[in-house]
C-alpha cells in the first residue's frame, strides 16, 4: 500500500492534504497553532498541582515535573492522532467522490500533522530537562523507536476507527469513552512502582502505550523508571505489548481496505 506513497502525484497530493489539515485544525482560533504547545501545558499545569502538590503521587521519582509531562506528551500524542483521523475520511467525503485518490492517503496526511505537534512538543521538553538540569544519556538513542512504535499502533488505530466511522458514527463516543479509561489506566500521573502488586504490573504493561511511555521515561529522563524488561525480566511476555502493535496494525490495515470500497456511498 505505502508503496505509491513514492509516486510523484502521490506526494503532490500528500503535502496539499497535510497543509489543509493543518490550516484547519486551528482555524478561527485566537492562539490558532501556539495550542499545539499550551494545550499539554495548560493539561501538565493542572495534574501537577493536584496530584504532585495535594496527593503527592510524584515523592520519590526524580525530576518527576518532566517525568509526568514526557507522560502527558506521549499520550496526548496518540490521542490526538487517534481523534484527527477518526472523522477524516468522512471530512474528506467530497474529495472521495470527485476524484480517484488512495483512501489511506487521507488517513495517512492526518497523522502527519500530529507528528508535527510532537516535535514541537519534544523541544518543550528539551527546554524543561535544560531547566532541570536532567543530563543526556546514552539510552536517548532508543526514543526514535519509541516514538515510532506509538506512530505505528495510533496509525493502526487510525485506519480502523476512520473506517468504521464511516459506518457506525458512535465511534466518536466510544472511542472517547475507551481513551479515558485508558488515561487512568497507563501510568502516566502515577508511578508504576506505586502498584506493588508484580501481576498487576505486568497486566499493565501489556498495553503498548504503557510499555512504551515507560522506556521512554527510561531513555530520556532516569534510569529508576520501572520498564517492561525489568518487569518480565527478559521473559517471553517481554515481546507481548510489540505483539499488540503489529495486531492492531495489521488488523486496521485489512479492515480499512476491506471497507474502503464502499466509501464513496457510504459517506
Amino acid at each position: 500500500m505505502f508503496k505509491r506513497l513514492y509516486s510523484k502525484q502521490n506526494r503532490a497530493l500528500l503535502s496539499e492534504l497535510v497543509r489543509t489539515d493543518f490550516k484547519l485544525r486551528y482555524q478561527g482560533s485566537v492562539l490558532g497553532y501556539a495550542w499545539s504547545l499550551l494545550r499539554p501545558l495548560l493539561i501538565f499545569v493542572i495534574l501537577y498541582v493536584v496530584f504532585v502538590k495535594f496527593l503527592k503521587l510524584g515523592t520519590g521519582v526524580p525530576h518527576y515535573p518532566v517525568y509526568l509531562l514526557f507522560g502527558i506528551v506521549m499520550w496526548n500524542f496518540f490521542t490526538e492522532m487517534t481523534m484527527q483521523s477518526l472523522g477524516s475520511i468522512v471530512g474528506r467525503g467530497d474529495l472521495i467522490r470527485k476524484i480517484r485518490i488512495p483512501r489511506w492517503l487521507i488517513v495517512f496526511s492526518s497523522s502527519i500533522g500530529t507528528v508535527i505537534n510532537l516535535l514541537m512538543n519534544l523541544l518543550v521538553i528539551a527546554v524543561f530537562m535544560i531547566i532541570g538540569h536532567i543530563g543526556i544519556m546514552p539510552t536517548i538513542l532508543w526514543l526514535p523507536l519509541i516514538f515510532v512504535e506509538i506512530y505505528l499502533l495510533a496509525l493502526g488505530m487510525s485506519l480502523f476507527l476512520s473506517a468504521a466511522f464511516v459506518k457506525y458514527r458512535d465511534m466518536t463516543y466510544i472511542w472517547e469513552v475507551i481513551l479515558q479509561a485508558g488515561f487512568y489506566l497507563t501510568p502516566i500521573l502515577y508511578p508504576l512502582s506505586r502498584i506493588t502488586n508484580l501481576t498487576f504490573q505486568k497486566i499493565i504493561l501489556i498495553n503498548p502505550m504503557a510499555q512504551a511511555i515507560q522506556d521512554g521515561r527510561y531513555a530520556l529522563i532516569t534510569h529508576q523508571t520501572l520498564t517492561a524488561h525489568k518487569i518480565f525480566q527478559g521473559g517471553w511476555d517481554e515481546i507481548i505489548p510489540f505483539a499488540v502493535v503489529v495486531i492492531v496494525l495489521v488488523g486496521g490495515l485489512v479492515y480499512f481496505r476491506k471497507q474502503s470500497k464502499y466509501f464513496a456511498e457510504n459517506i
